[in-house]
């Protein structure tokens, strides 16, 4: 009995003949599934199996599995008496017998149904919806093709009125806006605000230093500074461009740094420049030694100089920005002394260019360049006729170039100005209200461009005070002791507070706590130490109201 099951399993296991088997009504047929063998009952009863026969079309290819039934016309026409497919259709499948015959799977198919050799036929309405659809997928195609050279064609004259502002400054891109670390690059500067140079400007500072110290290495060794090896070594050095339009600003900055010159016969060891040609010289303009020695350029005058073109660039953005405070309404007045920092609606970054300085130009030599030219030059040794032919090729030559109109040159990009109100928005406001609280705005900015550095970080640690004076009412509560030493109170504070500081900076922030609030904060020095004694019973809430008070003041001084 055991024997007979694993057979059966096998048996069962191995696929067999495939058998073609109608569906049920009202269902779509299937891919046909091989049917089960039953297991042979006068097998043997050796283990080994003998394989099944082949079939008669075995030696063909095996359709595949998921081969779906199509029954032929004749099959359709005689539901009452199925009968198997042909050989010719179906030539791996065998008859499949005593199967019932469904009365309803005829009457569900059409007799119009075509043959599984056959290739499907397209009707008249279906071609017409082909070619409909094709004509609207090559309309669609033409206007996208024109559209594209519309573009195209836009952009190419969009290039073409694309101009330089000057003719000394290089080329840009229509529309291209500078880079958003250039454009925010004052606001991005660590620590307090103060007086920022533009990224431009600060570009340009970095390209005196490389040049001035390229320019001091060939001076000290007497050696004549050309600015084809300036060129070389700045470039070197910033990874940058480095133009004769650099060198122009940089005369126009700091005229008195150098003395420039066009002269021949210096030594280029190049095969491109001739020693005959005439080269841009860079001569430093030093002071003279006590001694009468050469003057060398040392490391303390490259410092000197400079500082020197910083300070130049801060005073050139000063002339920006007092002609934006002329501009305000009401219009401010700073000296320029007391100046620390720009007006807060002052975009430095929008200063505009500095114009560069005209460099000496080689001296122009005369060179014919026109048949015009040649025949005013040589009119003495030509014949006649030779000189008749030239008169008339100089002629023809001279009609079409015509001087075209003159190019309206760009005006420079204006100073940040500050955003107006809309007049609808300030609609139905006394004027003299208006009046003095612009006024009442022009003091608090002119008091903050002209604070000092010492007095800013005092407001800095007046805003924090509040938030302290709960972080060691906190501390000292926890603690449980009437008093703190000065390092324990600070350390203590350090883990507590919010913003990251370092104990000896929150140790200022103590004694400027116990300068405004003696009667609640005490300081008392025992030997070498000192402790910090604090009154729990004040009321904190009124103890940061006076520190509130006591910012507001001092802001507004």
């Amino acid at each position: 009995m055991e024997q007979r099951r694993v057979t059966d399993f096998f048996a069962r296991r191995r696929p067999g003949p495939r058998i073609v088997l109608p569906k049920l009504a009202c269902r779509t047929p299937s891919p046909a599934r091989p049917a089960l063998r039953a297991p042979d009952s006068a097998t043997s009863g050796s283990r080994k199996r003998a394989r099944p026969p082949a079939a008669p079309g075995r030696d063909q290819a095996r359709p595949p599995a998921r081969r779906r039934l199509r029954l032929s016309a004749d099959a359709v026409s005689s539901p009452s008496s199925p009968e198997a497919p042909d050989s010719s259709e179906a030539p791996d499948s065998l008859e499949a017998p005593d199967i019932p015959a469904c009365p309803s799977l005829g009457q569900k198919i059409k007799k119009s149904t075509p043959a599984a050799d056959q290739p499907p036929q397209l009707t008249s309405s279906q071609n017409q919806d082909t070619i409909s659809e094709l004509a609207s997928c090559l309309q669609r195609a033409r206007e996208l093709g024109a559209r594209v050279r519309v573009l195209k064609s836009s952009a190419q004259d969009a290039g073409e009125s694309c101009t330089p502002e000057a003719k000394g400054r290089p080329e840009e891109p229509c529309g291209e806006k500078a880079p958003a670390y250039q454009r925010f690059h004052a606001l991005a500067q660590p620590g307090p605000p103060g007086l920022v140079l533009p990224y431009k400007y600060q570009v340009l500072a970095e390209m005196f230093r490389s040049m001035d110290t390229i320019v001091g290495m060939l001076h000290n060794r007497s050696e004549t500074p050309t600015f084809a090896k300036v060129q070389r070594g700045v470039q070197d050095m910033m990874r940058r461009r480095f133009e004769e339009r650099n060198v122009g600003q940089i005369k126009t900055v700091y005229p008195a740094s150098y003395c420039f010159r066009q002269e021949r016969g210096v030594p280029t060891f190049k095969d491109g420049v001739k020693r005959s040609d005439y080269q841009l010289t860079i001569e430093p303009l030093l002071e003279q030694e006590a001694d009468g020695a050469a003057p060398q350029l040392t490391a303390s005058r490259l410092l000197q100089r400079r500082q020197i073109f910083s300070q130049k660039l801060v005073e050139h953005v000063k002339e920006h920005h007092k002609a934006f405070l002329a501009s305000l309404r009401p219009p401010m007045v700073v000296p320029e002394d007391q100046l620390t920092r720009w007006h807060p609606r002052f975009n430095v970054d929008e200063v505009p260019d500095i114009e560069p300085a005209v460099l000496p130009q080689p001296p122009a030599t005369e060179k014919l360049t026109t048949a015009q030219e040649v025949l005013a030059r040589a009119r003495s040794l030509m014949s006649p006729r030779m000189e008749k032919a030239l008169s008339q090729l100089a002629l023809r030559s001279a009609e079409p170039s015509s001087p075209g109109p003159p190019r309206p040159a760009l005006p420079d990009t204006p100073p940040a100005t500050p955003p107006a109100a809309s007049p609808s928005a300030l609609k139905g406001v006394s004027q003299d209200l208006l009046e003095r609280v612009r006024a009442k705005e022009a003091q608090k900015q002119l008091a903050q461009m002209t604070r000092c550095p010492e007095q800013e970080q005092r407001l800095q640690r007046l805003e924090r005070l509040p938030e302290l004076a709960r972080v060691l009412r906190s501390v000292f509560v926890s603690e449980r002791k009437p008093a703190l030493s000065m390092e324990v109170a600070c350390a203590r504070m350090v883990g507590s507070c919010r913003t990251a500081m370092s104990p000896g900076e929150m140790e200022k922030h103590l004694l400027l706590l116990s300068e405004l609030l003696p009667d609640w904060l005490s300081l008392h020095h025992i030997r070498t130490d000192t402790y910090v004694k604090l009154d729990k019973a004040a009321d904190l809430a009124s103890i940061t109201a006076r520190l509130a008070r006591q910012a507001r003041a001092e802001e507004g001084l």
